[in-house]
């Protein structure tokens, strides 16, 4: 079980922003289930966006007008009949707080009010959406979360992001049709989270190490790569010649049990096997390519804690204990870097 804490902590190094003094509070307060803690962050987040402005687009609008604004729709304006009322029915562009993000932000506040949270984080939500009264809701489930962000918009990535943990991370249907929201994030949702934690931590913390989530190619003895899936990286941190590919794991089981015997994941370690030698043959032999499938800790008895020589190639298989005081963790994080990196470490 992760302290509610630690996933704070793990979206603050996700989303840097929430590092900024206006979160500061977020830190410090108790919190019994995470749609709790998001609904905090949420509150923060639209609460600096209030002052820094809401977005506003501009919205396609059509309307029967008794005063030409915009393009006349004639045949639909025949079709209604509006002609008959001494209107015309026009389509416009409005510069409009209507604006997709805005009204992503609305459903998922509209859904956190009906959930299990504290009396004083409802309140301060409600206060907030006085400023969305002109602002729509959407069906949750026919949200595009394929959102372009740009300088004009880049402000409401993280608060996108947190309405995304809450909508498919947070939100369950019941037998009875209903919906309520967990008290944690699902597999897969943590899974994300767990990696993105990760690779930011180094970004932030090891500035020397080149951290990032990048391709690997094949290596083919010819140019035939019709249908090969494409390898990406959770992590891969290099400094001089040495690499580490870290494949970032968030399973409920670490282990898998067959016939009585407690294995490493026989598909896991494939994979990252893969990445090792493509990227070594990819470098030549005068670099260094190691491999690691780190594992969030569970509450299994076994924790993996392998190390194995494969082919010229050190492959760890190794687990993150994150049911700890958050600085644990980064000392496990660091012990990775220190062992692997000599010259790399942090200041």
């Amino acid at each position: 079980m992760i302290p509610i804490q630690n996933i704070y902590y793990m979206l603050s190094y996700a989303f840097q922003v929430l590092k900024e003094q206006g979160y500061k509070k977020v830190e410090t307060e108790e919190f019994e289930n995470t749609a709790e803690l998001c609904a905090s962050i949420l509150a923060k987040g639209i609460s600096l966006q209030i002052k820094r402005g809401i977005l506003r687009e501009y919205i396609p609008v059509a309307e029967s007008r008794s005063a030409l604004r915009g393009k006349s729709e004639i045949s639909e304006s025949v079709k209604n009949r509006t002609v008959l009322k001494k209107q015309l029915i026009c389509s416009f562009d409005e510069f409009s707080v209507n604006a997709y993000m805005n009204r992503i932000i609305k459903s998922t506040v509209m859904l956190l009010l009906s959930s299990d949270i504290k009396k004083p984080i409802k309140k301060e939500l409600r206060r907030l959406m006085v400023y969305f009264g002109d602002v729509e809701t959407i069906g949750i489930h026919r949200i595009n979360w394929n959102i372009h962000y740009n300088r004009n918009n880049k402000t409401y990535h993280m608060l996108i992001s947190v309405c995304y943990l809450v909508i498919k991370g947070l939100l369950q249907t019941q037998s009875d049709g209903t919906e309520k929201l967990m008290d944690f994030l699902d597999e897969q949702r943590m899974c994300r989270l767990y990696e993105k934690f990760i690779l930011e931590y180094y970004r932030k913390e090891f500035p020397k190490i080149k951290a990032e989530a990048s391709l690997i190619s094949w290596q083919l003895d010819n140019e035939a790569d019709d249908f090969l899936p494409v390898m990406r990286s959770d992590i891969m941190l290099s400094y001089g010649n040495k690499t580490l590919i870290i494949d970032a794991k968030f399973y409920n089981h670490a282990m898998q049990t067959q016939f009585d015997k407690t294995t490493v994941r026989s598909a896991h370690l494939y994979q990252i096997f893969t990445y090792v030698k493509n990227k070594q043959l990819e470098l030549g032999d005068k670099n260094e390519v190691s491999g690691m499938l780190l594992y969030a800790g569970t509450d299994e008895v076994i924790q993996p804690d392998c190390t194995y020589h494969m082919s010229g190639n050190k492959i760890d298989v190794k687990t993150l204990d994150l049911n700890c005081n958050f600085s644990a963790i980064a000392e496990q994080l660091n012990k990775i870097a220190g062992d692997y990196f000599v010259g790399g470490q942090n200041g």
